[in-house]
Order: C-alpha cells, then sequence, then structure tokens
C-alpha cells in the first residue's frame, strides 16, 4: 500500500520539520507536507537535524491551508491529545496503522502546530482523530516524537519481523540427536559420581535436567563446550 502522507500544520520551528523528515525517513514515509510554516521555507535549520532524510526535506511542499494540502486525499486521520468535543472516531496509532495498511486510496495524517496542536477547524473535514495513550498527567509529545509513534506503528503493521528470535550467529541450532546423545554422557557421569539419587527421585531428575537443556535451546558449538565442561569435571587436572 502506498505510505500515508505526513502534513505538518503551521510549524514553528524548520529544527523540528528535520527532526520529523528523520523520523519519516526512518520509517518508510516520504511525503512531507508543510501547511503555512511560520518560517521561510527552505528553512536552514532543518537539514542538520534531518539528518540522511534530505531527500525528503527537498522534496517537501508547502500549502496555505490544510484543504489544498489534503485536496488529493480520500482519508485523513488528525492527531491531537485534546478532547476537541467534535463527533469522531478515536483511534489509537497502532489501529489507525491497521486501516491505512488496508486502505488502497490516498491517505495522509495531520500534526499540529508544536505548542497548541490542531484547531477543531483543522479536525473537522478529517475521518478519524489519532490519540496516544499515554501518562494522563503528561500526554504531550513534541512534533518528531509524535510522527515517529504514528509512523513506527505504520511500519510495524506491514512488517514481518518476528517478535522473538534467538541469534546464534549463523552457528547451527544442536540436533535432538546431539542433544539426546549429551544428555547420556551427562547421566552416565551423574550416576557414576552419585548424584542421581536417591533411585526413585532419578528419572524426575534427570526429566529436570532435559528440561532445563532443552530450554537452553544450545548451538552445537555450545553443546560441544558443554560435552568439555563434562569431562573436564570427570579427569580435572592437577594445578600447582
Amino acid at each position: 500500500m502506498p505510505a500515508p502522507a505526513v502534513i505538518l500544520v503551521r510549524p514553528q520551528l524548520g529544527v523540528n520539520i528535520g527532526a520529523a523528515a528523520r523520523a519519516m525517513m526512518n520509517t518508510g514515509l516520504g511525503d512531507l507536507r508543510l501547511v503555512a510554516p511560520r518560517e521561510p521555507w527552505p528553512n536552514e535549520h532543518a537539514l542538520p537535524a534531518a539528518g540522511k532524510a534530505a531527500v525528503i526535506l527537498e522534496a517537501a511542499r508547502v500549502f496555505p491551508d490544510v484543504a489544498a494540502a489534503t485536496a488529493d486525499l480520500t482519508r485523513v486521520y488528525a492527531t491531537t491529545w485534546r478532547d476537541r468535543g467534535l463527533v469522531k472516531w478515536v483511534v489509537t496509532p497502532r489501529q489507525a496503522a491497521a486501516e491505512l495498511r488496508a486502505y488502497e486510496g490516498a491517505a495522509g495524517v495531520l500534526f499540529g502546530p508544536e505548542r497548541t496542536g490542531l484547531e477543531n477547524e483543522d479536525l473537522a473535514p478529517a475521518q478519524a482523530i489519532v490519540t496516544v495513550p499515554l501518562n494522563p498527567a503528561h500526554p504531550s509529545l513534541n512534533l518528531a516524537q509524535a510522527v515517529l509513534l504514528v509512523g513506527y506503528e505504520w511500519w510495524m503493521a506491514g512488517d514481518a519481523t518476528p517478535p522473538r528470535a534467538l541469534e546464534t550467529n549463523h552457528a547451527p541450532a544442536a540436533s535432538q540427536g546431539e542433544m539426546a546423545n549429551f544428555m547420556a554422557r551427562l547421566v552416565r557421569h551423574l550416576d557414576d559420581g552419585g548424584f542421581l539419587y536417591p533411585p526413585e527421585k532419578r528419572a524426575g531428575m534427570i526429566q529436570n535436567l532435559e528440561a532445563l537443556f532443552g530450554r537452553l535451546e544450545p548451538t552445537a558449538q555450545e553443546l560441544n563446550t558443554l560435552h568439555g565442561v563434562v569431562k573436564a569435571l570427570r579427569s580435572p587436572k592437577q594445578r600447582g
């Protein structure tokens, strides 16, 4: 799906625009639109704050008002944490991201001025309001934070990164057969050393050890190291 446009309404400082562009680059957003920026555009303070997102700043378009900036869009979300007294759908950034990912038309997200946020006249044409569930005592975000948060949820809604993965540095995981071989050796030595005692508890103790090493998910190399540990404990070298 096409990425939504990021529309900064009456942004006050060039450095904040640059930081917002950087957040856009982080999250795969590229269409930056500025509505009546307070300072002249282009702005010399925006580029240093943008880092490698200069391409986004160079392509940014300036519009006189929200109507002009959203004229080509068919769905618009507006961000605010204040209760504006409007009858509107209110969604979290995660919900908005899911809807944007599923939407096949041209869409955009409005972000208000740093000091005051969006006004009712800016919010009125929007199809939904995006509000971030934050600490009620301090829910306000700066401009770049808001863009990054919404952009992150949009990116994650289309990202296939597993939520949890074991980094093995390309080392193969130990096979079940290798694990069984190690456990047999370990149990043999524990029997010799009298650890698996008394006899009626032996089976349960072995099961606990199998569960422990199975939960560790060792690589083949790590399992070889454990074999070495068992061997060293079995036949310790005399030290001076």
